[in-house]
C-alpha cells in the first residue's frame, strides 16, 4: 500500500499533486494536540469564537479566484461555476456563526422557589470530519464551522481527490489566529481513517459520502458510545403537476439533474410528470439538455465538465445502456457532444423515457448526468413511486398549489421537501436524511444539539 496520495485530475488525466499520508505516530500526535487545545478552546466565550471564525471566513473568501481554480483542477467542475462554491461556503459559515450565541445559550426551564435550574450545552470534545470531493467546501463547512463554534476541536480528513481543500481550511484558520491544535487536518488512508473513528481520541464523527462509506464508519465505531452524523447517498425524485409553470420546471429540473455533471447527493435523479403535461415536459427537457457544452472545464464557455474519474463515467454509461436494453428510449445522441468518449471521464447528458422501477436508472444512485422521466396519472401514484426507494434525502414538487404541496410532502419519506426548486441547502433548515440517506442533522440551530451534550444545573439557593 502506498504511503502517498496522488491526485489525478479528471480534466486531462494527469497527476495534479501528491501528498504523504499521515502515519500512526502523526495521527496520535494530532489527537493529543486536539484534546489539549480543546480544553482551552471550550472556555473561550462564544462571541470571541465568532470573531476568530469570522476572520477565517474573510481570509478564505479573499482567495476566491485561486480556490475556485483549484476546485476545477481537482474535481472537474467548470470554472464558470466554482466561484459560487466559495459564495456558498461563506453563506453557510456566516449563518452558523451568527446563530451560535442563541443556539448555545443556557436553556432556562422556568422558575421554582428556592432554586435556579437551567440546561447548559457543553461541547463534546474532538470532532472528526470526513468530507467528500464533489462539493469539497460546501460539505466540509457543514461539519467544521459549527463544531468549532460549539467549542469542539476539529480534525478534518478530506477526500484524497481534493486534499488542497483541507490545506486551505488550515491556512484560513491560521490567518485568523485560531489557537494551535483547535483545527487540524490529516491526509489519511481508508484504513487509518477507520482506526481514528475506532480510537478513544474522537467524540463525534461527521461523515459525508457513500452508503458503503457510511456503513464502514458505523462499523468502525461499533462498541463505542460515539455520536455519528452520516450524510449519505440519494436518488432524489421530482414531481411535475399539471398546474406547474412548465418552463420554470424544465429549467429548474435540468439544472437539478445536470449541474456539476449530476455529482450531487441531492441531484434530481428521477422525474415523475403528470400525463397531461408529460410530452411537453420531455420535449422541453431534451431541448434544454442539448444546449449544454461538454468540454474542458477551464474554458469559460463550458457548462458540463468531466466526472471525477473515468470509472464513474463508465458506471453512468452502464446504467443508461442497461435501461436501453430493457426498453427505455434515450433522447440525446452522445456523438453530438464532442468530448464524450468511452473510457474517458467526459460523459454526455442523457434523458431517458420508457423507464420503470425495474431499471437501475430509477432505483440505483447514478451520480452522473442521466435522468429517467416517467408519466403518472395522480398525486397518489407519485407518492407511491417517490417512496419506492431505499433513499430519502430530498424530494421536490412543481405546482402552483401550496396546500397540495404540503399535503403531498407530508406523505413523502424524505429529509427535505422542496416546492418549485431543488438541489439547494438553506442553512436555516436542518439538512438530514432518512433510510439509506443517513442519520443525524447538519445546519440550522438543530445541528448545535448534535455537537454538544446537555448538562443540567440544579441549584438550591435557599436552604
Amino acid at each position: 500500500m502506498s504511503d502517498r496520495i496522488r491526485v489525478i485530475s479528471p480534466v486531462n488525466g494527469e497527476v495534479l499533486l501528491e501528498r504523504p499520508l499521515a502515519d500512526d505516530r502523526q495521527v496520535e500526535q494530532a489527537l493529543t494536540r486536539a484534546r489539549r487545545a480543546q480544553a482551552d478552546w471550550r472556555a473561550v466565550p462564544v462571541g470571541e469564537r465568532a470573531t476568530i471564525l469570522g476572520r477565517a471566513v474573510d481570509a478564505f473568501v479573499a482567495r476566491k479566484a485561486e480556490i475556485a481554480e483549484e476546485i476545477t483542477r481537482q474535481m472537474g467542475r467548470p470554472i464558470r461555476y466554482t466561484p459560487s462554491e466559495v459564495g456558498g461556503f461563506e453563506e453557510r459559515a456566516r449563518y452558523m456563526i451568527g446563530i451560535a450565541g442563541q443556539a448555545l445559550s443556557d436553556l432556562e426551564v422556568g422558575e421554582k422557589a428556592g432554586f435556579r435550574r437551567f440546561i447548559r450545552r457543553t461541547p463534546l470534545g474532538v470532532v472528526f470530519v470526513i468530507a467528500p470531493w464533489n462539493y469539497p467546501y460546501l460539505t466540509a463547512v457543514n461539519g467544521v464551522v459549527p463544531a468549532l463554534m460549539a467549542g469542539n476541536a476539529v480534525i478534518l480528513k478530506h477526500s484524497a481527490q481534493t486534499p488542497l481543500c483541507a490545506e486551505r481550511f488550515a491556512e484560513a484558520f491560521q490567518a485568523a489566529g485560531l489557537p494551535e491544535g483547535v483545527f487540524q487536518h490529516l491526509h489519511l488512508s481508508h484504513e487509518a481513517t477507520s482506526r481514528v473513528v475506532a480510537s478513544d481520541g474522537v467524540d463525534f464523527v461527521s461523515f459525508t459520502g457513500s452508503v458503503p462509506g457510511g456503513h464502514a464508519v458505523q462499523q468502525a465505531a461499533a462498541g463505542r458510545f460515539l455520536g455519528l452524523g452520516l450524510e449519505l447517498g440519494g436518488k432524489d425524485p421530482a414531481y411535475v403537476r399539471p398546474d406547474a409553470d412548465l418552463d420554470h420546471a424544465i429549467e429548474n429540473l435540468a439544472d437539478g439533474a445536470f449541474f456539476n455533471s449530476g455529482q450531487s447527493c441531492c441531484a434530481i435523479e428521477r422525474i415523475y410528470v403528470h400525463e397531461a403535461v408529460y410530452d411537453r415536459f420531455v420535449d422541453g427537457l431534451v431541448e434544454f439538455a442539448r444546449g449544454y457544452r461538454l468540454a474542458d472545464p477551464n474554458e469559460p464557455e463550458t457548462t458540463l465538465g468531466p466526472l471525477v474519474r473515468p470509472a464513474a463515467a463508465e458506471f453512468v454509461r452502464g446504467q443508461v445502456e442497461d435501461a436501453i436494453a430493457a426498453g427505455a428510449k434515450a433522447h440525446l445522441d452522445p456523438r453530438t457532444f464532442a468530448k464524450d468518449a468511452p473510457g474517458s471521464a467526459y460523459v454526455a447528458p442523457q434523458v431517458l423515457t420508457g423507464v420503470d422501477h425495474s431499471m437501475r436508472i430509477m432505483t440505483e444512485e447514478t451520480f452522473g448526468p442521466a435522468v429517467g422521466v416517467m408519466p403518472v396519472s395522480s398525486d397518489e401514484e407519485v407518492v407511491r413511486l417517490m417512496n419506492d426507494s431505499r433513499y430519502g434525502l430530498t424530494a421536490a414538487i412543481w405546482t402552483s398549489d401550496v396546500e397540495a404541496a404540503i399535503r403531498i410532502g407530508d406523505q413523502i419519506e424524505t429529509g427535505t421537501w422542496f416546492m418549485n426548486r431543488c438541489d439547494y441547502l438553506d442553512p436555516a433548515l436542518a439538512w438530514t436524511g432518512v433510510k439509506d440517506s443517513g442519520r443525524g442533522c447538519s445546519l440550522s440551530r438543530l445541528q448545535y444539539e448534535h455537537l454538544t451534550r446537555p448538562k443540567s444545573f440544579h441549584l438550591r439557593i435557599a436552604v
